[in-house]
């Protein structure tokens, strides 16, 4: 969607009070699914946690990502020598998944789905992410009242075997996944899709916080983002819910190639939330067709065709 290197200027309360330059990406897939800001300081060396996260620890600890057939994913990641931990299980809603790590030890969750914007081989874009928090109650009343996730569709609290493979995986735990009632609405909700969120509470021991003592933009999952509209209206209300913005960039922000507004919120662990309103976003970028959503309906989702334009943009190996 866009690359660009830049200062970030307006995130100086989490980088040390000082301007940090960084290069970032933002990559979506045409199968659907939520998409992945691949980010990098340029001013610093990023930085790793002192020790090593475990479930339950405060922050975004495993991303989701959607497949058709995890058994068939699985075979293919191993083939190309990815870092796949066990073996496929099954969820308490039937879907299969399974776990892996990236080059840096960062989680991931494989997870079939049956929502899908287009074809695909085998995987598809991001389907939402787990969370450590201190109080699953306190957070719901985030997660699930404000930002919409209001469906429980699981809520246990044992020593679960599928997790046996991650670090504390052996360890008691409440565990709450959240989806949405009603489907997501707005300009790309067809191409991003519901998700899901996954709230995760340690009960054996007190939780650390997984970005204690560094900076957004060190390693790790810096933080979630959600695509919105109306962002005056969003402010009011998480103002008046008791997350007041703590980052904003106001009125419209280049982003290169793109450009909107964006604000963050902390929630009750200090877990950073980023929203994005987006303004101008580029369809076919060789010919310079740029769409200016704010002309459009709030609500309604644009063209599916039009969507299905951005795989022009595509960058390939």
């Amino acid at each position: 969607m866009f690359e660009e290197k830049a200062e970030a200027a307006l995130m100086k309360s989490y980088t040390g009070k000082e301007v940090q330059t960084r290069h970032a990406a933002l990559a979506l897939h045409m199968a659907g699914g939520g998409g992945l800001e691949i980010w990098q300081f340029t001013s610093r060396k990023p930085q790793p946690a002192s020790f090593i996260p475990k479930l339950g620890d405060t922050g975004v600890f495993v991303l989701k990502v959607k497949c058709q057939d995890a058994k068939e994913m699985l075979e293919m990641q191993k083939a190309r020598g990815l870092d796949v931990k066990g073996q496929v299980k099954q969820r308490s809603d039937g879907s299969s998944h399974y776990y892996m790590n990236d080059p840096h030890g960062f989680w991931f969750e494989v997870v079939e789905s049956n929502e899908w914007f287009g074809p695909t081989n085998f995987g598809g874009g991001v389907g939402g992410a787990v969370l450590g928090v201190s109080d699953i109650d306190r957070a719901i009343k985030l997660y699930g009242g404000v930002l919409g996730y209001d469906r429980v569709v699981q809520d246990d609290t044992k020593i679960f075997e599928e997790w046996s493979d991650l670090p504390g995986g052996s360890e008691r735990y409440r565990r709450v996944i959240l989806k949405r009632l009603e489907p997501s609405k707005g300009p790309f909700s067809e191409l991003l899709g519901s998700g899901e969120l996954e709230l995760v509470q340690a009960l054996d021991r007190e939780p650390k916080a997984i970005y204690s003592d560094r900076f957004w933009g060190d390693l790790g999952f810096i933080h979630l983002c959600f695509d919105v509209r109306n962002m005056k209206d969003l402010e009011v209300e998480l103002t008046a819910a008791g997350y007041p913005f703590t980052v904003d960039s106001s009125n419209s922000f280049d982003m290169g190639e793109a450009s909107g507004q964006f604000s963050y919120i902390e929630d009750p662990d200090g877990t950073l939330i980023e929203f994005v309103e987006t303004h101008k976003i580029p369809i076919v970028k060789k010919i310079g067709w740029f769409v200016d959503v704010r002309k459009r309906a709030q609500e309604k989702p644009l063209p599916k065709w039009m969507l299905r334009l951005l795989a022009i943009n595509r960058i390939k190996d």
